[in-house]
């Protein structure tokens, strides 16, 4: 045999390119992560069973069992089934009639139902406090005015139960739509052909098979009202009604990083609820085997003469449950003072005005967010993509941890995110010795943590899309792993994940959940200035800033539509 056949038997050296590796990438990630989101994590717990170094078992019962803490908890408890009962009625009626029906218009149906899980909760509930007060413009023009004197019905439990219920709805029907889409056809249509009627076809056949579904959609928003600080502080704290969410934030508020020890444990109470949740409706979801086999798709029901009134019903709802409160928040900004009548003489533009350019917090708090909010979506898309290709083809153990970190990030709370950061980042950072607290940097850390999951999830899809043999021929004829991703598998998954930074710009941009507790004087940003100018008396510029904040999310959603052919189905959750 000749030297050179044996040279050519001989394995060429593999080249180390740091740190383009794929080994080196996955350990960036992983120190992102667990920076970003375990440590933080880990401390609240911490601080919550061992504030000074050593378990004291006997310091969490003292805390729990203050009068205060049962009835916030039994307050939050009441609140999250009572309003996830709501939303799981409601949005699996829209489910059904979307899916199953022949209504017209469901295109713009769908989007105007889906509109008010994109507008901030706290715009939602200034909306309806407005709608509803007893010097409202709407109700006098309706002739429904409450007398004056009257205490706000929104400011009860029931309200909040009401506006969650609401809000929330729009997550059940995601999932429940989801479902539909992919049950069988045929055996619906032999429940018909036996000649079982429509709606024994529903209860004994498309519901239970269903049911996975509708209990991930229910837990879901279990986890949404219970960490909800929008509607819970703007309804719950006029009307003195204490939560877990509300109690952490007024107690920070009056003693600051002193009472952190003590909000770590309800915060650690908040986040042991939201798991309790979801472990339990994933165990009700899974109790049977409702696999099928099947890929047909469902028959529409035919409405017949009962399809106009019916759209003329859903139309009425919509435009009582959107339109009424959008409204009195428009005309509210329209007007100098709440309660006055909009008219040729009172109308102006001076909340808009003094909102756009003559308050420096407004505009500082939109600059703030704007800059964080964009900063977060191109770390996070970026990363997302690197994480989304371990993900889909390489699921080590360590990429599993990574994943089951960024989606429990994501599934917590905001608020707990936000009190994790506190106490992970008040002390300065070891090595670098620089204390991130109070400024936006810690805004910054608590968005990569709490959104990675938000952008992940459409990426993954995008990837499902990708042949691995394209990225197989490039590694064998060389291609090293950040060239591969830069020319074949980035502009191939870049739709998906632009997808998700969308998402993430529409969260991030008017979040109150995670910033609550990390803005300052100097580091506003829009989310909490709602809040903080209504409880400054200032309804007419809150209600200014409201209609903005609306008006963005309606523009980035039309934006994201404009390129929904490109992506993959179901990413933008508005779309039929």
């Amino acid at each position: 045999m000749s030297a050179v056949s044996e040279m050519s038997r001989k394995p060429s050296p593999r080249k180390f390119s740091w740190p383009g590796s794929e080994k080196w990438v996955l350990i960036l990630l992983a120190l992102m992560i667990a920076f970003l989101s375990a440590a933080p994590l880990v401390r609240l717990v911490w601080a919550a069973i061992a504030p000074q170094g050593v378990l004291d078992p006997g310091r969490l019962t003292d805390i729990l069992a203050t009068g205060k803490v049962l009835r916030a908890t039994i307050n939050t408890l009441w609140i999250a089934f009572s309003s996830t009962f709501l939303a799981v009625l409601f949005g699996t009626l829209a489910a059904l009639l979307v899916v199953l029906t022949d209504m017209r218009l469901k295109r713009a149906w769908v989007f105007a139902f889906i509109l008010p899980l994109m507008i901030p909760p706290q715009v939602t509930a200034l909306a309806w406090v407005q709608a509803f007060a007893p010097s409202s413009i709407i109700l006098d023009a309706l002739g429904l005015a409450l007398p004056a004197g009257t205490r706000h019905p929104l400011y009860s439990a029931s309200g909040i139960i009401l506006l969650l219920g609401l809000h929330n709805a729009s997550l059940v029907f995601l999932t429940v739509r989801a479902g539909l889409r992919h049950l069988p056809a045929d055996l619906v249509e032999v429940a018909r052909s036996t000649g079982a009627s429509p709606l024994r076809v529903l209860l004994t056949v498309i519901l239970p098979l269903a049911r996975p579904a509708i209990f991930a959609g229910a837990a879901l928003c279990f986890v949404a009202s219970a960490g909800n600080f929008g509607i819970q502080a703007m309804l719950g704290i006029p009307g003195r009604v204490p939560t877990l969410i509300t109690l952490v934030y007024q107690q920070l508020n009056m003693s600051g990083p002193s009472a952190l020890s003590d909000m770590a444990v309800l915060s650690l109470l908040i986040a042991l609820i939201t798991v309790a949740g979801l472990i339990v409706s994933s165990y009700l979801g899974g109790k049977r085997d409702v696999r099928v086999n099947g890929t047909s798709k469902l028959m529409k029901i035919q409405l017949g003469r009962w399809r106009f009134p019916l759209e003329i019903s859903v139309w009425l709802w919509m435009a009582a449950t959107l339109l009424l409160p959008l409204s009195a928040l428009l005309t509210s900004s329209l007007t100098a003072g709440f309660g006055q009548a909009l008219n040729a003489k009172t109308v102006t533009l001076v909340n808009y005005t003094n909102a756009l350019l003559d308050y420096p917090a407004i505009r500082h708090a939109f600059i703030t967010s704007l800059g964080l909010t964009l900063l977060t979506a191109i770390i996070l898309t970026l990363a997302s993509l690197f994480l989304a290709y371990y993900l889909s083809w390489q699921r080590s153990l360590l990429v599993k941890a990574l994943q089951l970190a960024t989606e429990l990030a994501y599934a917590l709370p905001g608020i707990v995110i936000g009190v994790a950061a506190i106490l992970f980042f008040l002390k300065p950072l070891p090595l670098i010795q620089v204390s991130i607290y109070g400024t936006v940097w810690i805004i910054l850390a608590a968005y990569l943590s709490n959104y990675l999951a938000l952008v992940l999830r459409p990426t993954l899809a995008g990837f499902a899309q990708i042949e691995r043999s394209l990225d197989e021929a490039a590694q064998i004829f060389g291609a090293g792993f950040l060239r591969r991703m830069r020319d074949i598998i980035m502009p191939i998954a870049a739709p998906s994940a632009m997808a998700g930074a969308i998402l993430v710009f529409l969260t991030a941009l008017n979040e109150i959940q995670v910033s609550i507790l990390l803005v300052t004087s100097d580091t506003q940003t829009l989310g909490p200035m709602i809040i903080f100018l209504e409880e400054g008396g200032s309804s007419t510029l809150a209600a200014a800033v409201g209609c903005l904040m609306i008006a963005v999310v309606l523009a980035f959603m039309l934006l994201a539509s404009l390129f929904s052919r490109r992506l993959p189905e179901g990413v933008l959750p508005w779309h039929v």
